[in-house]
């Protein structure tokens, strides 16, 4: 395992100050290199780089020399599979921690590290045709070839008949993913006003776009009652309950070694897998600067990108919603959110803070190349847009963000008490 970083500065430093130098190396600290301040068992905390190249060689050369190399679709299978598991042990001992330390930080230096490997792959995939894209995607699954978007069918219609029995036929697995992601969404964003702009704001991406997906096509009772009402306030009202659980526990670790009972122990190993500490959030300031306001702003649209490149993926791209490299992104997507807001939160209220976060910036930089990587290989699909809805659209969610996010300032400058704002340091208090 690699050890937990720590960053140095000289006190007499000729460009900075001492308390300047502390206060920047604090803010890179919390965003890029979270140190890990209790360690349960040092074992797993203490550097093993040797053990860890010997192990890794070992694993190598065995599966090298004794697997069956005769199948070449299986070799390249193989080679593709130990590329990333060695990336994912470099990853360990080369790639910052990032905000977070549990369970371990080396697991949060492994999606760092995915996170860069699939921004290469990405990189990889905007200089193919679309032609060898489809290709990559056919070798990987044979089945894709034979599956194909059928566009003749028919979204949003009869929206005049609404039963209690139409209502429920909407609710499937995919209603469930839809109301898990927003409560996720809760738990990462952890502010009520930001979260209801996102919703109310994707409905309405929908109907921009609606000329070229036809999923987004939906009847009103759909988008309001299911979407905005059932999946999305449902999901934001759980995910913003379990942030206020968890701001009220108290925290405090107690090592393995200082519990006596089996149950105790098993017990502890258990909340390993939960967080070490909770932050309440303070996305909002009424003496914020324009910058801060900004950025709230900016979050906003980002997320509407991002969400947008789920659905243009997969269209451009003919995949089926329940395929597994559907899945497996979005689970990464996921992965990736987590640290990356976390990180865009301190940069955008620290004002210590001077640069973004590393995890940030990757998965910045991924959701601008799957942006790319749709209009490059969408050519006959955006053709068929108007610019003018575009520029509504962009327009629309410029206007609304500005909107939402003054009067979340509005409500917190008049209507929120001020013994409620939440600090940026995280609660340290007695728990088991």
């Amino acid at each position: 395992m690699g050890e937990p970083r720590t960053i140095r500065s000289k006190s007499e430093d000729p460009i900075m100050p001492p308390s300047k130098v502390k206060e920047f190396t604090e803010s890179f600290q919390k965003m890029n290199e979270r140190a890990v301040e209790d360690m349960t068992l040092n074992f797993f905390y203490r550097p093993h780089t040797i053990t860890l190249l010997l192990c890794t060689v070992i694993a190598a050369m065995y599966f090298a020399f004794t697997r069956n190399d005769l199948n070449t679709e299986d070799n390249i299978w193989s080679g593709i599979v130990c590329v990333i598991i060695f990336f994912c042990v470099i990853s360990v001992l080369a790639f910052p921690n990032g905000p977070f330390t549990r369970p371990h930080p080396a697991i949060w230096r492994m999606i760092f590290g995915l996170s860069v490997l699939y921004l290469m792959f990405l990189v990889f995939l905007m200089f193919q045709n679309y032609q060898a894209i489809m290709g990559i995607f056919y070798w990987f699954d044979p089945e894709l070839e034979d599956f194909k978007i059928n566009m003749d069918k028919e979204y949003g219609v009869n929206c005049s008949i609404v039963t209690v029995q139409k209502i429920y036929e909407h609710i499937d697995c995919f209603a469930l993913a839809h109301y898990l992601g927003w409560m996720f969404k809760g738990i990462l964003i952890r502010h009520t006003g930001i979260l209801w702009c996102i919703s109310v704001m994707w409905e309405i991406t929908e109907i921009q776009f609606a000329h070229l997906l036809p999923n987004f096509v939906e009847c009103w009772w759909d988008a309001i009652i299911l979407d905005i009402l059932l999946c999305n306030g449902f999901g934001i009202w759980c995910g913003i309950k379990l942030c206020k659980v968890l701001e009220m526990r108290e925290y405090k670790w107690v090592g393995l070694r200082d519990i006596s009972s089996t149950s105790g122990k098993l017990k502890r190993a258990a909340l390993q897998f939960t967080p070490e500490s909770w932050t309440a959030v303070r996305w909002m300031d009424p003496k914020c600067t324009y910058m801060r306001f900004l950025s709230v702003c900016q979050l906003v649209i980002f997320w509407q990108v991002t969400e947008l490149n789920t659905f243009f993926l997969k269209h451009i791209f003919e995949m089926p919603p329940s395929h597994p490299i559907v899945i497996v992104r979005l689970i990464l997507i996921g992965l990736f959110t987590a640290p990356s807001v976390r990180q865009y939160y301190i940069y955008s209220t620290d004002t210590t803070c001077k640069r973004m976060g590393t995890q940030c910036w990757v998965y910045c930089a991924v959701m601008f190349a799957e942006a790319i990587l749709c209009i490059k290989n969408g050519k006959e699909l955006f053709s068929q847009t108007q610019a003018t809805k575009v520029i509504w659209w962009l327009l629309i969610q410029a206007v609304l963000s500005i909107i939402f996010v003054s009067g979340c300032m509005f409500y917190h400058k008049h209507f929120q008490k001020s013994d409620n704002d939440a600090e940026l340091t995280p609660r340290k208090h007695k728990s088991s």
